[in-house]
């Protein structure tokens, strides 16, 4: 399924022109971010957090989010300055970096806990509303303060902007108010170092204050407005941590030197009653929580536009993409978030909001710092960033993140993968194809290249497989070729399936657009495999060359699968072809099927064995993969073996079941006792039911033409047969150990 493109030109990750009137650092970055940071947590429910856990507690809880946060804040610096960030903000540094897949996995939940985030500051908002005005009702009050919100995004987002500097000068006046107040109580309580053990934990107290230093998305996602987003983000967002930290510092010595626990735990705007103006307090809180709110309001509709116009989400949804005016707003997905936020103020309560949003914001944290730890680990030339950040600093806020919510709910983190998985099984499934490259490719780069260095030349029986080179031609022709190997390599094998073309006519864009092309045919039926095409002056030496050449180090495909010839005119070509392959240490497998008939009900495999060496203990792996394979799933295999007796029939029977027994490949014996009848009459006469023959080759020499043309002589007439030649220097007794 093809994507759409972000309509806004592009000239890649290192060169953009920076937007001449858009936003700066300081009122595109630091200002939303500082106020949200600075919002509905701080001023109601702080104290409530120093209550229940101490002034120690307080800190801890204060320290340990505030680290999350910064080293959250140099993967979002070093991602930043590496590309250009538009509209959509962490959702599209993800999803530029991780691919689509992960981005819309995160993107989603991303925008749920913006949208979330509004109706956490505006149910802040009406609870502080109500405090002061016991006669309103809390429920209705939220619903209609984010109603207006909504319409005030809608109407003039520039303007919601531009309000932020009176909110600003408000919030700053609450805070010089509060330090120059007192104690509330007793007089002099004393520090609260200590508090009797309460009912909320340590962490579901951190839980509820997390959401207080998630500020730092507020700038990010205006990231599509910023005049020059890799310099205002960074500076922007690091200004606005130190900060909100030292503010967050400053405020528990304060909140425990002048109350109870009790008196901080039970008022929600105890701080109104330390200020030196109490009102200085409301107009703070009422401040940052609408400012926090518009910010949730302007930034959750951009992921959502940036989702729908990147195909994430269903097409049913594509209009969710749509901008309006000059600027591009989003407008209705103003609306859509808006009715998420109200449907949550009407069902939750602030104590509720929270967890879920940290939740949220921790699963989105942790992507991002994988992304950012994943980038400069693989160091791909393209990853550039101007802000330098050691891949172990990334991981590290990545382990927190998984750690904190681990600790904070277990139940309720595995939800949260359980669902973050489910979307990108979901997007990987529709098959979303890329504009740009990502981390992905590189990742895999860097293990593969680990891998190789680390992979012994020597052979090693105990791991041994089927590594296929599939000379199918055109799979849409050869299918069961193609359909041989995939049951033999259990999509663990490598598996390459390739086709040689002539020469001349075939030049380097129509070989890339046949490779493409069997790519995608062998792709839609299930089949995990490598695609090579070479063009050559014939077949026979294109197949030898690729025998030759193709593979990486120690990893080179082990056994050549190919069709029999039917031209008698390239016999001898043939023969000498696959002596080549012999000679070369390939395995080859030889697939006939004269009559078409396919593999047949798949009911039974004949393996015509003459004991565990060469071919028979070859055959006999190849037999046992089949067996366990989907395809052939249930099916008989036989080992049959020819005597001339019936006594040398007994004899046999006992050591060949002992020495399947051993092998515990689920085969069984069956002695045929030919007499005077000549191997290939007895061979028509007991596998002409079977669905496939498996028969040995004789070790190719300089009559192997001849030879080649006598085999196909007896064994006309049988089912699918499958002629197989060992070539590799291995054991493979010691594989069926």
């Amino acid at each position: 399924m093809s994507r759409s493109r972000d309509p806004r030109p592009s000239l890649g990750p290192h060169v953009a022109p920076p937007r001449e009137d858009g936003l700066g650092t300081f009122e595109g970055v630091f200002t939303p971010s500082i106020l949200t940071i600075l919002g509905v947590i701080m001023y109601l429910r702080l104290g409530w957090v120093v209550g229940n856990v101490g002034l120690a507690g307080a800190i801890a809880i204060v320290t340990i989010a505030t680290s999350i946060t910064f080293l959250t804040g140099m993967s979002i610096a070093a991602i930043a300055t590496d590309q250009r960030v538009r509209i959509g903000g962490a959702y599209y540094m993800i999803s530029r970096s991780l691919g689509l897949e992960t981005g819309g996995a995160v993107g989603i939940p991303l925008f749920l806990a913006q949208g979330l985030s509004v109706a956490l500051y505006t149910v802040g908002f009406a609870e502080s509303l109500v405090d002061v005005f016991p006669a309103l009702d809390a429920r209705t009050t939220g619903v209609v303060v984010t109603v207006l919100v909504g319409l005030l995004a809608l109407t003039s987002a520039k303007a919601a902007i531009r309000a932020q500097y009176v909110v600003m000068a408000a919030i700053v006046l609450s805070l010089v108010s509060f330090v120059a107040g007192g104690p509330v109580g007793p007089p002099e309580p004393g520090l609260l170092a200590e508090v009797p053990p309460r009912e909320p934990s340590f962490w579901r107290v951190f839980a509820v204050f997390f959401p207080a230093v998630t500020g730092i998305m507020a700038g990010v996602n205006l990231s599509g407005d910023l005049k020059r987003p890799g310099r205002a983000i960074p500076r922007g967002t690091f200004a606005a941590i130190g900060v909100g930290y030292l503010i967050y510092l400053a405020l528990p010595f304060l909140l425990s030197a002048r109350a109870d626990a009790d008196t901080l735990v039970a008022d929600p705007l105890v701080m109104r009653r330390m200020a030196f103006w109490g009102d200085a307090i409301l107009m703070g809180v009422w401040g940052a929580t609408l400012s926090s709110a518009v910010g949730s309001m302007l930034g959750a509709p951009r992921v959502l536009q940036a989702l729908a116009r990147d195909g994430i989400l269903p097409p049913g949804f594509r209009w969710l993409g749509r901008g309006s005016g000059r600027d591009d707003q989003p407008r209705i997905g103003t609306l859509f978030t808006l009715a998420i936020a109200v449907a949550a103020v009407w069902w939750g309560n602030l104590n509720a909001i929270a967890p879920v949003l940290t939740m949220f914001f921790l699963t989105t944290y942790g992507v991002l710092n994988v992304a950012a730890g994943v980038e400069r680990f693989v160091g791909s030339p393209s990853f550039r960033p101007t802000f330098h950040v050691h891949w172990s600093l990334s991981l590290l806020g990545a382990f927190l993140c998984i750690a904190v919510m681990l600790v904070i709910n277990p139940l309720a983190t595995a939800l949260a993968a359980t669902f973050v998985l489910g979307v990108f099984l979901w997007l990987e499934r529709r098959e979303l194809r890329l504009a740009w490259g990502d981390v992905r490719r590189g990742l895999w780069l860097a293990i593969t290249r680990a891998g190789l260095m680390r992979i012994s030349p020597a052979p090693d029986p105990k791991n041994w497989r089927p590594h296929l080179l599939v000379l199918a031609g055109s799979p849409m022709r050869r299918w069961n070729l193609i359909d041989l190997a995939r049951s033999l390599s259990h999509n663990r094998a490598l598996m390459t399936v390739a086709a040689v073309v002539p020469k001349r006519g075939f030049g380097p864009d129509r070989q890339r657009k046949l490779e493409s092309s069997m790519r995608d045919h062998i792709g839609r039926r299930g089949v995990q495999a490598l695609v090579r095409v070479i063009p050559a002056r014939n077949p026979f030496v294109g197949a030898e060359r690729l025998v030759e050449t193709y593979g990486l180090g120690p990893l080179t495909p082990n056994t050549v699968l190919l069709g029999d010839t039917e031209e008698e005119s390239h016999r001898r070509r043939y023969a000498r072809m696959i002596r080549f392959f012999h000679d070369s240490r390939r395995n080859v497998v030889i697939m006939r099927d004269p009559t078409g008939a396919g593999f047949g009900a798949r009911r039974r495999i004949d393996v015509w064995w003459g004991g565990l060496r060469g071919n028979g203990g070859l055959m006999t792996i190849l037999a046992y993969l089949l067996q366990a394979s989907l395809q052939w799933r249930g099916v008989e295999v036989k080992v049959r073996m020819a005597v001339p007796t019936d006594e040398a029939a007994r004899d046999a029977m006992l050591n060949v079941e002992a020495l399947l027994d051993r092998m515990r490949t689920g085969a069984t014996p069956d002695i045929v006792v030919s007499g005077k009848r000549p191997f290939h009459q007895l061979l028509r006469e007991s596998s002409a039911d079977a669905d496939m023959v498996l028969l040995g080759l004789a070790t190719p020499d300089d009559s192997f033409a001849d030879y080649l043309t006598r085999v196909r002589e007896r064994t006309e007439g049988l089912p699918t047969t499958l002629h197989v030649l060992a070539a590799e220097e291995i054991g493979y007794g010691d594989v069926l150990r």
